[in-house]
């Protein structure tokens, strides 16, 4: 069973719905991408698979969408949104890991290592607007300052594994080998959907359990 709490940011409440462990030895905050929420097929999937294995997953609303607005604002004002949040969750005694989808993903690098995390887990990282390889993110990646864990569809627009940079030592990448930037696999694909979802969740949960 969830629960949920809110948390005051300078950018409105945001929202937390925590998916515990029974004996938690790790929380992995993760956030939702620009266009949706925590209802995202991975983050769903992730906080039903990991806390059997010992990692409470906290699932973070950022306060544009507590406050029901369809799309989200400016990166200042998503890391406004996502720091109380991060240094909130840091202080509950725990090793903490952040992330997220997307744009969520790009929240957790900008801020994680200033939060008091040690780590972080980037799903479907946005390495570019779609169809603009020369408008890099690397480099938001790349100085996370943290190790940092980049779970990647082959088939993303947004960037395919074969487009990141080497990446510094303490980040690694998976690649998943049928999806779209959302991680839906296509009917005809021979994973199924649940096949990748599950290896999506243990790669990141082999990942923040060989952290700790």
């Amino acid at each position: 069973m969830s629960t949920t709490e809110l948390v005051p940011t300078e950018a409105g409440e945001a929202r937390i719905t925590y998916h515990r462990a029974s004996a938690p030895r790790a929380v992995l905050a993760l956030g939702h991408g620009a266009g949706g929420g925590i209802e995202a097929r991975d983050l769903v999937a992730l906080a039903a698979a990991l806390p059997g294995h010992g990692i409470t997953v906290a699932l973070v609303e950022q306060p544009w969408r507590v406050a029901g607005r369809k799309l989200g604002p400016a990166p200042k004002a998503l890391d406004t949104g996502w720091r109380p949040v991060a240094a909130h969750l840091a202080g509950q005694g725990l090793p903490l890991v952040v992330g997220g989808r997307s744009a969520g993903a790009r929240v957790a690098c900008r801020t994680g290592a200033a939060s008091g995390a040690v780590g972080v887990v980037a799903l479907a990282f946005p390495l570019h607007p779609p169809g603009k390889p020369e408008k890099s993110r690397a480099e938001e990646l790349l100085e996370s300052g943290l190790p940092t864990l980049v779970v990647q569809s082959v088939q993303d627009p947004f960037g395919g594994p074969e487009e990141f940079p080497e990446l510094p030592a303490g980040h690694e990448l998976v690649a998943v080998p049928y999806g779209s930037h959302g991680f839906a696999v296509p009917k005809r694909a021979p994973m199924g959907q649940d096949e990748v979802l599950d290896a999506l969740c243990a790669a990141v949960g082999d990942w923040v359990l060989r952290l700790l």
